[in-house]
């Protein structure tokens, strides 16, 4: 990869800092640094969902209560059909992790 500031070629560097965050990208010798533009739109998108409330929606299969969880926090979290996560109870809130 090029730099477009000075034109040299760019080294692939893991471990950038881009938000509290550790993330892959590339780094010229004039100081210019790129991310990896995936990680970084992931990294984005968690610390956007950590700002606000996520409603929930619970839904039924059998005897089965599902909680269904939207597209962004699967996509962010890096979750898939069959991940275990853990449920606690605490008071009168619900913690999900990972």
């Amino acid at each position: 990869m090029k730099c477009h500031r000075c034109g040299k070629g760019m080294k692939f560097a893991k471990g950038l800092k881009f938000n509290q965050s550790k993330i892959d990208g590339w780094r010229c010798g004039c100081g210019e640094t790129y991310f990896d533009p995936g990680q970084a739109q992931k990294i984005l998108l968690l610390n956007k969902l950590k700002k606000e409330a996520i409603k929930i929606r619970l839904g039924r299969i059998r005897s089965n209560l599902i909680l269904r969880v939207p597209k962004a926090v699967e996509d962010a979290l890096g979750w898939e059909k069959g991940k275990e996560v853990t449920l606690r109870i605490k008071e009168k809130e619900i913690i999900v992790g990972i």
